[in-house]
C-alpha cells in the first residue's frame, strides 16, 4: 500500500474532527515523513495511523502527529517544524506541552520527536532511531516465549525490586519449591533471570536481566 491508499484508507474510517484534519490539512511534513524515513526504513505502513485522535490530560481532545501501535508497543511520532508556533510560544503553552508528554509516558507511550530539518536533511538518521527502536522491541517479542508459570515468575519478580527467591515464589504462586527452581532454571537458560550467586551450589536469589524486560512489562 503506498501512501496515498493509507490516507485513503484512514478517511474513510475517521469522522469528525479527525476527518477534517485528514482532508483539509496540507500534510507536507508528515507526508515527507511517511514516504522518506518511516516507509523506507520498515517497509510498510502498518499499525501506523495518522492523525491519531487521544483524550488529553486535560480531558480535551488532542491528536499525534502519528502513532505506531502494534507488537506490544505504543509509540507517539510528532514531527516539529521551527516556525512561529515555537519561536513565539508563550511560557504557559510551553509547560502545558511538556506535561502532556509526560502523561503520554505515564499512560504507556513511547515519544519520539523529530525535527522537519533533520527529516529533510538527515533522512538515514531519523530512519535508524525507528529501525533500533521498533526492532528492538519486535526481535524481543519474537525470541522469548513464555509458559504461563514462567511469565507468573518474571511479574512476581519484576514486583520485588528484580529479585527472587524459590522460597518467596513458592509461597507466594502455591507451588512446590522443585516445581520453582525447575521453572527459574528455564528462565536462566532463556536469559531473563540470572543467579546472584552462581557459583553456590544451592542457589538463593535470582535477578531479573533488565535489558530482556519487554516494554509494557510481562
Amino acid at each position: 500500500m503506498d501512501y496515498d491508499a493509507w490516507m485513503e484508507y484512514h478517511r474513510k474510517s475517521a469522522k469528525g474532527e479527525r476527518l477534517r484534519r485528514l482532508t483539509e490539512q496540507a500534510f507536507h511534513a508528515e507526508r515527507t515523513f511517511a514516504t522518506k524515513i518511516w516507509q523506507p526504513a520498515l517497509g510498510s505502513f502498518e499499525f501506523l495511523y495518522p492523525e491519531y485522535e487521544i483524550r488529553d490530560y486535560r480531558d480535551g481532545i488532542r491528536f499525534l502527529d502519528f502513532a505506531y501501535i502494534g507488537r506490544g508497543l505504543k509509540i507517539c511520532i510528532e514531527i516539529d517544524g521551527f516556525g512561529p508556533h515555537w519561536r513565539d510560544i508563550s511560557r504557559r503553552d510551553f509547560g502545558a506541552q511538556l506535561m502532556r508528554q509526560n502523561h503520554l509516558v505515564i499512560d504507556g507511550w513511547m515519544v519520539l520527536r523529530f525535527s522537519y530539518d533533520d527529516i529533510a536533511e538527515r533522512p538515514r538518521q531519523c530512519q535508524q532511531i525507528l529501525q533500533q527502536l521498533i526492532g528492538k522491541w519486535a526481535d524481543a517479542d519474537k525470541k522469548v516465549k513464555l509458559s504461563p508459570m514462567e511469565t507468573a515468575l518474571m511479574r512476581l519478580a519484576s514486583g520485588s525490586a528484580g529479585m527472587l527467591t524459590p522460597a518467596m515464589a513458592s509461597a507466594e504462586l502455591g507451588l512446590h519449591r522443585t516445581t520453582v527452581v525447575r521453572h527459574l532454571q528455564s528462565l536462566v537458560e532463556k536469559g531473563l533471570v540470572a543467579p546472584v550467586d552462581p557459583l553456590s551450589k544451592r542457589v538463593a536469589r535470582y535477578r531479573v536481566v533488565e535489558e530482556k524486560i519487554p516494554y509494557g512489562g510481562w
